[in-house]
């Protein structure tokens, strides 16, 4: 069994990446078109010609060429592969594709109470009040389902609506238990989750959730698997597309037992477009990927981090990524000035090699590179040029996709979603049961009103026998009405000149 993954050639000879060491992490970063697409689809289909699982978010649809061959290879990548001795040997990686919208992929979805409050809140852009809420939302949903109560699981969307309904109605009886929740912060909170089902994301909330087992399936031929999550859709909602993939790692590393340091990992997991994961992140978010990125790699999972720039990622993260690939980054502003600075400085020195002048300098596909070897440690940085893809370069067309979806069996039982009962349907018939009830409780009220008001007609009415009451007229003669206005038009003079005298408000002068 090889112990190592060769993805390259330097003047000091081939690259590789011990297997061994793949779990303490890594980055890869250059700017845009320097090739980062490239190194990802080689390291996964590497890494999964070694009998290592992968999964990578596909941003831009181009790395589900993975799962297709070319007939013919490109000429660029025949001539890198003739100049770096490392032949093409065209091969399709096993792949499968998901898609939280269930597009371009089969359906991957999880449930609200899974993803929780702190996750929810970032992809809603909660505002710390409208967190605190959230936080007692969720409080009372689990103290439901410690008492059997079946409304207190939060499956999808509408599940959390109802419940911030159900916290609205009753703020006052909530407040004395779990704290003060206001009207606005609610109101905010329904806006945001309207907002957030308007954009599609109701498809990725519900039943059946995704089975963290798929991505931890061993084949017959020793190969591992490539995952593939479709995500030109879904980037184009940064927090959700963040949120998702920081709820998965958190899954794996809270589901999958102690392994520590085996021969290899037994998933690889790729992070594009990183940035989006810290970009107006709060300091405990931040510190919660940290801890996931430093304790993951003992459940024998590697987490690589995609971006343009290492200073996307925060410093305490960043110490943790011991396999680099650094494509070129270029030097226009004061800001990128500081990000070469800050890169070239997180290599191990090489006599032969100026980092801070070569990182401007390097062609596409080329990339500095420091891995870890078979004791820990970092390698000298080399000038590295990657080897071409064995696979198809480029996206596939959307049939073979389909036929490959087909050929999943897997995967079609995420096809069709469940809805079973839950908080929406516990609470919203609570709700038709309390408005009936208020209904029957109006109604006789008013058929009371109406017959106290009957027994007061009655009573009022005349006697057997009587004379009917003789009516006062209301009528005023016309010389009484004259000296009304008189009288009428000297008390308002009277209350004008005390005003002017109060107010200090001069005369009009006619």
């Amino acid at each position: 069994m090889a112990s190592t993954i060769e993805f390259g050639a330097s003047p000091e000879g081939v690259q590789s990446l011990a297997l061994k060491r793949a779990n303490r992490h890594g980055l890869i970063a250059g700017a845009t078109g320097t090739g980062k697409t490239v190194t990802l689809q080689v390291l996964a289909e590497r890494f999964a010609a070694a009998g290592v699982n992968v999964f990578a978010a596909d941003i831009k649809g181009d790395f589900s060429g993975c799962a297709a061959t070319d007939a013919e290879s490109p000429a660029w990548a025949t001539a890198r592969a003739a100049e770096i001795n490392m032949p093409i040997e065209p091969q399709a990686a096993p792949a499968v594709f998901w898609d939280v919208y269930g597009e371009l992929g089969h359906p991957v979805r999880t449930t609200i109470t899974e993803m929780g409050p702190v996750l929810i809140g970032r992809v809603l852009e909660a505002t710390d009040a409208q967190e605190g809420a959230l936080t007692i939302a969720f409080r009372l949903a689990d103290d439901w389902i410690k008492e059997g109560k079946n409304e207190g699981l939060l499956l999808d969307l509408n599940d959390l609506r109802a419940l911030l309904t159900y916290l609205s109605e009753n703020a006052e009886d909530i407040g004395k238990k779990y704290g003060l929740v206001t009207p606005q912060s609610i109101a905010a909170l329904q806006r945001k989750v309207l907002q957030l089902e308007m954009e599609g994301a109701d498809r990725f909330f519900g039943e059946p959730a995704f089975n963290l087992d798929e991505l931890l399936k061993t084949r017959e031929d020793g190969k591992g698997t490539i995952h593939v999550l479709a995500s030109e859709r879904l980037v184009q909602s940064p927090r959700l597309y963040s949120a998702f993939l920081l709820w998965l790692m958190s899954e794996l590393w809270e589901e999958l037992p102690e392994v520590g340091d085996q021969d290899k990992p037994k998933l690889v997991f790729f992070f594009d477009e990183a940035h989006l994961l810290f970009r107006d992140a709060p300091k405990e978010l931040i510190n919660k990927v940290e801890q996931v990125v430093r304790l993951i790699r003992s459940k024998g999972v590697g987490i690589y981090f995609v971006t343009q720039s290492p200073t996307d990622i925060p410093e305490p993260v960043l110490a943790q990524l011991g396999n680099r690939f650094q494509h070129a980054l270029r030097a226009y502003t004061p800001t990128d000035q500081k990000a070469v600075r800050a890169a070239a400085q997180s290599f191990r020195a090489n006599a032969n090699v100026d980092v801070a002048k070569e990182i401007q300098e390097l062609n596409v596909g080329e990339a500095l590179v420091s891995t870890l070897d078979e004791k820990g440690a970092p390698t000298p940085v080399a000038r590295t040029k990657i080897r071409p893809p064995n696979s198809h370069v480029g996206p596939i067309l959307l049939a073979e996709r389909q036929t490959l979806m087909r050929a999943n069996t897997a995967g079609r039982v995420y096809e069709k979603a469940i809805d079973r009962e839950s908080a929406h349907e516990i609470l919203g018939r609570r709700a038709d049961q309390l408005a009936r009830a208020e209904a029957k409780e109006e109604e006789r009220a008013a058929r009371e009103k109406e017959a106290a008001r009957a027994t007061r007609a009655r009573s009022g009415g005349t006697r057997s026998g009587g004379a009917a009451p003789r009516r006062t007229s209301t009528r005023t003669t016309a010389i009484e009405r004259q000296g009304g206005r008189v009288a009428s038009g000297v008390f308002n003079t009277i209350v004008r000149e005390l005003m002017r005298g109060i107010l200090g408000t001069p005369r009009r002068r006619r």
